[in-house]
């Protein structure tokens, strides 16, 4: 990065340490199914504390857990962010970011854009999913081809989903439809549009948007997260928002099918109980402490908090007008990843051991959190104890080689980790891994009567 815009950054984190605060408990005392929750320690600005986004120098990597091993799978991606695997072995990537001219103008939405070009998360949206295939699954890509373009419609996208013959993508503000055919390197016509999705204000915020579908491919379920950080820009921008929304394929209608959760990113099946499982990143400005982003069961219907209230019903008393009739029926998450430590993505080991989660790292917490892969054990389908490091390494002093996000399995069973910051997908082997092989490689759901 330029001195220039180094210097830059350095002035401005020290002029925003004094809005900050410090933590006074580790990550570990944030996380697992009860986590510690201090009194909450509201700052008029968020605390800033980059890491500066530089480039894997030759032969660097992150680091694996014990019995483990990491290699590059991919490299020379633009931003990608999301993975996933198509039944014949093939992985998708979302080479993606936030769309252009989606800020709301505001002095909050200015510090943001200077942090996030610090912290890598600067470059226009190249709008482009890139299929990489290793045939023999020896861990080493024979071909890369660009499979989906904004030729084809794309805009952020994110999400994807094989129903049957139908490929789904999530952009930002739709969900398209393509047909596909099992072994296809590239898809030359424009999607067909499924849905539109929530999508109000000048603002993008949460511009993610995560697909998944259900077993018996009938439905897909769509993640939105919220415009703001607690509805301090009202909540009629935010209706639809902080949300998973639930598409019947027969009938292409939509329905919220659970609310309150502000950035619902990863989504997965719990293997054991069949339930719905999301990974969300919590509310800002509460202090270094709070508040825990989590993992959590999903159940329809259910409301989650946001805004008004955080992990069950602990009232967060900045959020005006309150709502208390809500928060009595807010329900509690399953299991905290840590304060701020960003928790993107979420892939179940297909034994029911356990999740592996990408925690994409914190630019708001003194010290900083997240910035690895890890582990969380699960026991008769339930969470059972604390996260377990699998990949480390991403950070080097005040320096990001990379930002860990979306996690998926490769028909060999290893899993692959996109990276954004680094500009690479990271396939990591080992031990525990094995126990997740042939995980998803079950055929996709069958096609729905109706699917356009």
């Amino acid at each position: 990065m330029a001195a220039r815009s180094t210097a830059w950054v350095a002035a401005m984190a020290l002029w925003l340490a004094a809005c900050g605060d410090v933590a006074t408990l580790d990550v570990a005392d944030g996380s697992g199914s009860d986590p510690k929750l201090p009194a909450p320690n509201a700052t008029l600005l968020p605390t800033v504390n980059i890491a500066e986004a530089d480039a894997w120098g030759a032969g660097e990597a992150p680091t694996p857990a014990a019995s483990h091993a990491v290699s590059e799978y991919a490299g020379g991606l633009t931003h990608p962010r999301w993975l996933y695997r198509l039944p014949n072995g093939d992985i998708l990537v979302a080479e993606t970011n936030k769309p252009a001219n989606a800020s709301g103008g505001g002095i909050m939405d200015w510090i943001e854009a200077k942090v996030m070009e610090a912290a890598g998360a600067g470059t226009p949206s190249p709008d482009r999913i890139t299929l990489l295939r290793d045939a023999d699954g020896d861990g080493d890509v024979e071909a890369r081809h660009v499979f989906l373009t904004s030729a084809n419609g794309l805009a952020s996208p994110f999400g994807m989903a094989l129903v049957g013959d139908r490929l789904y993508v999530a952009n930002y503000a739709n969900v398209l439809s393509f047909a596909y055919v099992p072994g296809m390197s590239q898809i030359a016509t424009t999607g067909v549009k499924l849905a539109d999705l929530p999508v109000r204000g000048g603002k993008a915020g949460h511009w993610t948007r995560n697909l998944l579908a259900s077993p018996d491919g009938s439905k897909l379920y769509i993640a939105v997260g919220s415009v703001s950080n607690i509805g301090e820009t009202g909540m009629a921008v935010e209706e639809g928002r902080a949300a998973i929304h639930e598409i019947d394929l027969a009938t292409g209608s939509m329905r919220r099918f659970a609310s309150g959760l502000r950035n619902p990113v990863g989504m997965d099946w719990n293997p054991v109980t069949g339930a719905l499982w999301t990974a969300v990143n919590e509310r800002d400005m509460l202090g270094s402490d709070l508040v825990p982003d989590y993992m959590t069961s999903v159940a329809d219907g259910g409301f989650y908090g946001w805004p008004y209230s955080y992990f069950g019903q602990i009232t967060d008393s900045r959020v005006k007008p309150p709502r208390p009739d809500l928060v009595a029926r807010a329900i509690r998450p399953d299991y905290a990843l840590g304060p701020h430590t960003a928790s993107l993505g979420l892939a179940f080991a297909a034994d029911g051991s356990g999740a592996y989660v990408g925690q994409h790292g914190s630019w708001n917490r003194e010290p900083r959190a997240g910035y690895k892969v890890v582990f969380v054990p699960f026991r008769n389908g339930r969470p059972a104890g604390k996260p377990a490091d699998v990949l480390t390494g991403f950070l080097a002093g005040d320096t990001a080689r990379g930002r860990p996000a979306g996690v998926a399995f490769d028909g060999t069973g290893a899993l692959l980790v996109a990276d954004d910051v680094g500009g690479k997908v990271w396939r990591v082997t080992g031990v525990r891994l094995r126990q997740a092989r042939r995980a998803g490689l079950e055929p996709p759901p069958k096609a729905a009567t109706a699917a356009p």
